[in-house]
């Protein structure tokens, strides 16, 4: 029996032995909580006056269910470790000794008691570097004691499935490529992989980065960008336990499908999954009070199909020249906007004069809706410290609307219109409430001159932001998110999966934003594809500087057929979806228009296929149809692209992302 295997056996054993100390520490805390629960409804009523007695009963109660929580989340990753307790080793020989001390790694530490040395360190423990970064020869790793130097003698590692042995061997190189191979070309899933067994040593520096407080990540399409940067947060939560929680990570993802596929990565990491937000969402809930209702991206890139010269307009109103325009308009409606007059209340006065003093000088600094509101504030306190009473709630109502009345206007739509023609726009409809659809590429605009104009929450609680997709955000987005979130922040991306006619690279642009200490990485290493698909698909946009992984496959197969029907059956003759071949794969095709008629003639066909659309939340095993734009970030075993013959720009760049979808098989059928 291998060294390996006999480590298996017996830190499986001590596995089991610790989850059923576990269980029993779990049952006992059980009982407790119990025992307290009774106590309390059989005395309270004879709890002293105080409450102190009572104050006690709560807080040990507390503290029991928080116990009994911490062991559940314990009970849970011991569990987990139970089916692959770790997949690699290094023996290491420290400076000045005789004998090599063998270190296994695995998704957490383990020891048998607390305090003891564990027989498995977490993929994020200092020690475990010397297993990505250093073959065999000299090496060192960071400890919280300092740098300690040696020599790797050797390095292992192993598959195991279920507590079982599938291989194990002696590896000379950092991460077998054979390893690679087999787990780039299992099939997809419907989440994404960790790649914990094969992270590479370039990789490994960015996830392990610790320094930088503003990161961007530039990387090719399956470089492995977004696995690398929620492998970076699990190495952050992991190694700042005191200041940092997942509660203060929030990840800006670009739909709800996306947020779904990722979803998993933390927790099975050991890591309790964090808050994800879209950032239109959000915006539309800010503007919700404004419009009834907003237009999405999604609206913004099919008018951009069907009318290529759009795009140039969108843009204008995203840029750092329409910031100018808005902080010109600004300074003019300081003036334009207010009409002072006395105020009045119960004989306490304050002049036109004094209220212009007030409001110009003294609350300068006040966003210009806001800056009433702490005039009235100043008025009310002064009236109560002088006449040594406090306002009712009715007389604090209407004294407030009669400062709120020396605004010509506070609607937001009235004024960003006005906005709009001072910089040579056509305005929005004047129509009420009611009946206000704002188009997204005004979405962003409008809630910058809000945050301009009235007091905003500034999101301290969020200590790190993970930005995806970075090549769809606008230089006015980023200033909404620089001033929302004034935290350290993981931005990645890949210019060239922009989805706009023209590849934009937005890190020309971040340094102006955020300061130039930025650390900018580049990931040109692409895993993802076979090297048939990559070549293909980097043809499409003439990008050159891509490192392909050494994977071959099928050949891309190209087509073009009269209607889409006729494509639809030659889809079916070729797809591969059962037990031993393939398990999910794709229909993609440019408009939303066209994903809705090809799922119709699917269903027509009797075939159980699935519809991903902007509303969508998750997906699922077997056949899929969706559009472009909502398959970026996700992969399938087999694509089926559904092109057009005309190619502008933007089609192009549409081909690109559909075609970079795809694992072992792409077919790209022009209608």
């Amino acid at each position: 029996m291998s060294e390996g295997t006999v480590f298996l056996k017996s830190v499986t054993e001590k596995l089991k032995h610790k989850i059923e100390e576990v269980n029993v520490s779990i049952s006992q805390g059980q009982k407790e909580i119990e025992g307290m629960h009774e106590y309390y409804w059989e005395n309270y009523t004879e709890m002293d006056q105080y409450g102190y007695e009572n104050f006690d009963n709560q807080q040990a109660l507390l503290h029991q269910v928080n116990a009994n929580q911490e062991l559940l989340v314990m009970k849970h990753r011991l569990e987990k470790m139970l089916d692959a307790p770790f997949f690699g080793r290094v023996d290491f020989l420290f400076e000045g000794e005789d004998t090599p001390e063998s270190f296994y790694i695995g998704i957490g530490n383990f020891a048998p008691k607390a305090g003891q040395i564990p027989l498995i360190y977490d993929w994020r423990a200092p020690v475990s570097s010397l297993f990505y970064d250093f073959d065999q020869g000299p090496a060192f790793y960071e400890a919280p004691g300092g740098r300690m130097d040696g020599e790797v003698c050797s390095k292992w590692q192993y598959k195991i499935r279920r507590g079982r042995m599938v291989y194990e061997f002696e590896s000379d190189m950092k991460i077998d490529d054979e390893i690679l191979k087999e787990e780039l070309g299992s099939n997809s899933d419907v989440q994404l992989k960790n790649i914990i067994r094969t992270i590479q040593k370039e990789q490994n520096a960015i996830i392990r980065n610790t320094k930088d407080r503003i990161l961007v990540i530039q990387g090719a399409a399956g470089s492995g960008k977004t696995s690398v940067a929620l492998h970076r947060i699990a190495y952050l939560l992991y190694h700042d336990r005191a200041h940092l929680k997942s509660s203060n990570i929030l990840i800006l993802s670009p739909n709800s499908v996306f947020a779904d596929y990722i979803s998993h990565i933390l927790p099975e990491l050991g890591e309790e999954n964090i808050q994800e937000m879209s950032f239109d969402l959000f915006a539309y809930r800010e503007l919700r009070d404004t419009v009834s209702d907003c237009e999405d991206r999604y609206d913004q890139i099919e008018r951009n199909l069907a009318f290529p010269g759009m795009e140039d307009r969108v843009h204008q109103k995203q840029s750092a020249a329409f910031i100018g325009e808005v902080e010109m308009f600004l300074a003019g409606l300081e003036d334009k906007l207010m009409n002072f007059t006395d105020v009045e209340y119960r004989g306490f006065f304050k002049t036109e004069s004094e209220l212009v003093n007030l409001f110009y000088f003294k609350f300068q600094d006040i966003p210009l809706l806001s800056r009433m509101e702490a005039v009235t504030e100043y008025f009310i306190d002064e009236y109560e410290t002088l006449c040594n009473c406090t306002l009712s709630d009715e007389d604090r109502i209407g004294l407030e609307q009669k400062f709120e009345k020396m605004y010509e206007t506070r609607d937001l739509y009235v004024l960003y219109n006005r906005l709009l023609e001072e910089a040579g726009y056509m305005p929005l409809p004047d129509v009420p409430y009611e009946k206000r659809t704002l188009p997204y590429e005004d979405v962003f605009p409008m809630l910058y001159l809000k945050y301009r104009l009235h007091s905003r929450n500034i999101h301290k609680n969020i200590k790190h932001l993970v930005i995806d997709e970075m090549q769809d955000y606008s230089y006015l987005q980023y200033e909404i998110l620089r001033e929302l979130f004034p935290c350290k922040m993981t931005i990645l991306g890949d210019r060239a999966q922009t989805m706009e006619g023209e590849i934009r690279d937005v890190t020309t642009f971040l340094p102006k934003i955020f300061g130039k200490k930025i650390r900018r990485i580049e990931m040109k290493k692409s895993y993802r594809n076979t090297v048939e698909i990559a070549e293909y698909s980097n043809r499409l946009t003439g990008i050159s500087d891509i490192e392909l992984f050494s994977r071959h496959g099928k050949e891309v197969e190209e087509e073009t057929f009269s209607d889409m029907e006729a494509a639809l059956k030659k889809m079916l003759a070729n797809l591969k979806l059962s037990d031993e071949e393939y398990e999910t794969a794709a229909v993609i095709t440019m408009t939303e228009q066209e994903a809705q008629k090809a799922y119709a003639f699917l269903k027509t066909q009797g075939e159980d296929v699935s519809y991903i659309d902007r509303n969508s939340s998750s997906f699922r095993r077997g056949l899929t149809v969706t559009t472009f734009y909502l398959a970026k970030g996700l992969e399938f075993d087999q694509v089926f692209g559904l092109c057009r013959k005309e190619k502008t720009p933007l089609f192009t760049q549409a081909e690109y992302i559909c075609a970079t979808r795809a694992l072992h098989e792409l077919y790209m059928y022009t209608i």
